[in-house]
């Protein structure tokens, strides 16, 4: 049986999902993607809690304008410095089953400007 788009990724993110976890000391990035907006959060899957969250719907990114890998950028670099603020230097990259191509890419390297480093 052919899976559709969404049952692969979703696939891909199971596979992915049991092999890394967030610790409080090396918390994990998780993005998602939809197709108007990006969301990052920083997460402590040990206690089950959100360290920090960046999104294109904030007040200051969703009035920026620019292509929406532009926007992804600002996002990782957003969700840098939040991280930063939090004390958060190291974290595991949780694409979501997303291919690394694109917005997410742009994601990445955004957040690495800002000074995560995974």
């Amino acid at each position: 049986m052919a899976l559709d788009k969404t049952e692969k990724r979703l696939k891909i993110k199971r596979r992915v999902r049991k092999n890394i976890q967030g610790t409080p000391e090396r918390p994990r990035l998780s993005v998602y993607r939809s197709n108007k907006e990006i969301y990052a959060q920083i997460i402590d899957d040990i206690n089950g809690v959100t360290l920090a969250s960046a999104s294109s719907r904030e007040n200051d990114i969703a009035e920026t304008k620019g292509t929406k890998s532009e926007i992804s950028t600002i996002v990782g670099k957003k969700v840098a410095e939040k991280a930063k603020a939090a004390g958060i230097e190291n974290v595991i990259f949780d694409r979501n089953g997303f291919i690394y191509h694109g917005r997410i890419e742009a994601l990445a390297k955004g957040a690495r400007e800002g000074g995560l480093k995974f």
